[in-house]
């Protein structure tokens, strides 16, 4: 396990090198300046001397290898507008987009696979029936508009919840934001967990387990949940991933101070630095997240070992 363990890290290296390096060539060759737009002096004089102070006179693969340089060391760089060093705006915004992903992934576990389990056990039958109609639909609604619809309904209707901000980061300001992300995730757990479900039931480790008269109760717990986890698991690893991208319009339409609005925000004003950190986090989050699915397939299903 260590040794897969060691190989799975040294092979993220190269992911990591690549994404900086395309975040670093869009930048170079999307046409204006942040020097521009950052001072309202037009004279070339002071353009120079800031783009001296940002480090931007020198060439882009000079640029590149101090970047990399400072990554080695934990150096993110600093930020051109706030001169803050971005490893610090980032810490200040990752818990909450961390507790934004967290609630998201529980809402869409505890109700899409219970619901996936049970429309599996009962195919054709009108819970089956009603949960993939609402994972259909909860896969084809766009965020910003269900985001709108509770926003407009639980907010403005009713009163119950706040319509965005973070607040004091209770609980209250996080429901809204939360299963407008957990939405989507919820639906497709529904169907893969259905679909794992299905198959399952029709394999001849099953049938035989029934031919020796176990009951439909430990068959289900010791031979089809069991099996059927293995690909449950790999969908929400997929989906924890993908979250960190998603949650950029939640956060954004929230108004949630999270790594997400931060992104959104640096890429408006172009600061390169604060851009390349947050890219970076959300990948080094999704790669995180997949090697850990990685070690607990091993645990959920023994046949599998790691050389």
């Amino acid at each position: 396990m260590l040794a897969f363990l060691i190989r799975r890290v040294l092979q993220t290296i190269p992911t990591v090198l690549a994404v900086v390096l395309l975040v670093f060539v869009l930048f170079s060759v999307v046409p204006g300046s942040i020097v521009s737009s950052m001072s309202d002096d037009s004279d070339p004089q002071v353009e120079l001397r800031m783009k001296k102070q940002l480090g931007l006179d020198q060439p882009v693969y000079m640029r590149f290898g101090a970047y990399i340089a400072g990554l080695a060391t934990g150096d993110f760089g600093t930020s051109f507008r706030t001169r803050e060093p971005v490893t610090t705006m980032i810490a200040k915004r990752a818990w909450p987009t961390l507790q934004l992903i967290f609630a998201s992934m529980a809402f869409a576990i505890l109700l899409g696979v219970p619901l996936g389990f049970v429309a599996a056990l009962r195919p054709g039958s009108l819970v089956d029936t009603v949960s993939m109609m609402l994972a259909v639909s909860g896969l084809s609604l766009a965020k910003f508009w269900l985001g709108l619809l509770l926003m407009y309904l639980f907010a403005l209707k009713l009163g119950w919840l706040p319509s965005f901000g973070y607040g004091d980061g209770s609980l209250k300001y996080l429901i809204l934001p939360a299963v407008t992300l957990g939405v989507s995730p919820m639906a497709l757990l529904a169907r893969t967990t259905r679909a794992a479900v299905l198959e399952i039931m029709t394999a001849d480790f099953v049938r035989t387990a029934r031919s020796k008269g176990m009951s439909e109760t430990r068959v289900v717990k010791w031979h089809v949940m069991r099996n059927a986890l293995v690909l449950i698991l790999t969908t929400m690893g997929l989906q924890f991933g993908a979250l960190m991208g998603q949650a950029v319009v939640v956060e954004k339409l929230f108004s949630w101070p999270g790594i997400g609005s931060l992104l959104v925000d640096s890429v408006l004003q172009r600061d390169i630095p604060a851009v390349q950190g947050s890219i970076l986090v959300v990948v080094m989050f999704f790669l995180a997240i997949n090697l850990l699915i990685d070690m607990l397939y091993g645990v959920i299903d023994p046949r599998i070992r790691y050389a």
